[in-house]
């Protein structure tokens, strides 16, 4: 059973009657003259207490706009569908479906960001695993739900900038005669992005879930993991020597055997890259087998 709403009582002096209970209520009243700029929130909770309480932390707050509310899962998702939030205050337990299903049917893009809000701790470890930008216990203080507000605009910042990059990809490779890969990748450094000509990479390292371009003295971090730009650079230019690296063709000046038949890759800046046994199809590239 889940707790009783009544905890959240002692923080004390909301009138219940600010909120109507209408399910998925807009509320145009509370649009400021920098709406563009706000996070538009919608709240989902089957107990109204603390749906009421949790709306009236967010009216104070200048950097959202309260979409609306809803009171149980299904209303929840008819709610996403229509008001089209960029964050979800997402009651866990909700007797049609509980907030976990929620997130599950929520369509893969343009997801919003999830805060999850509930009486337990339980769920904690769940929630993180669902991408969940934070998760609050009830009742939650103004100074946690601030931090919760933080959390989520980070994400939402980063998730912009992935769709923007990925739009500009798409973009480039339009570009190409046939449709094919992009002459260029849509890189993003020191809060810019701007576009890197595929001739002027040298060679790509993976670290993680990221790809280092190395382009003559700099390096490029880029948020990308080794398959995916595998897949957006030409298979004529670049060829992967390693488990961790690929070399634009045109950069090779020479190969230089090595032990069971490996080849040190030197690149013409002098950059000696290591060319495996389990990567020697790739001699076939070069001209070699």
């Amino acid at each position: 059973m889940k707790p009783a709403a009544h905890t959240i009582i002692s923080t004390g002096g909301f009138d219940s009657a600010e909120l109507p209970r209408t399910a998925a209520l807009p509320l145009e009243s509370i649009q400021p003259e920098n709406a563009s700029a706000r996070i538009r929130a919608l709240v989902v909770d089957d107990e109204s207490i603390s749906r009421e309480y949790l709306c009236r932390l967010l009216r104070s707050e200048p950097e959202i706009e309260l979409a609306g509310a809803a009171g149980g899962g299904r209303e929840a998702l008819e709610a996403i569908h229509r008001l089209k939030p960029d964050l979800l205050f997402l009651d866990v337990q909700m007797p049609d479906l509980d907030g976990f299903e929620v997130v599950n049917r929520l369509p893969s893009p343009n997801k919003p960001a999830i805060i999850f809000v509930t009486a337990n701790q339980e769920f904690a470890l769940k929630a993180f695993e669902v991408a969940a930008s934070d998760y609050l216990v009830k009742p939650c203080s103004r100074d946690r739900l601030r931090l919760a507000l933080r959390r989520a605009r980070a994400q939402l910042q980063r998730d912009q900038h992935r769709d923007l990059r990925e739009k500009l990809d798409t973009l480039l490779r339009q570009a190409q005669p046939g449709g094919g890969p992009a002459a260029r990748l849509a890189v993003k450094a020191e809060g810019r992005i701007f576009f890197l000509p595929l001739a002027d990479i040298d060679w790509v390292r993976a670290a993680d879930n990221y790809v280092e371009l190395h382009v003559g003295d700099r390096t490029h971090v880029v948020r990308k993991t080794m398959v995916a730009m595998q897949a957006a650079l030409p298979t004529d230019r670049f060829v992967k020597i390693n488990r961790s690296a690929m070399v634009n063709i045109e950069k090779i000046r020479e190969l230089e055997p090595r032990f069971h038949g490996e080849y040190a890759v030197i690149l013409r800046d002098g950059t000696r890259l290591s060319l495996t046994r389990a990567h020697r199809r790739s001699l076939r590239q070069l001209g070699l087998e």
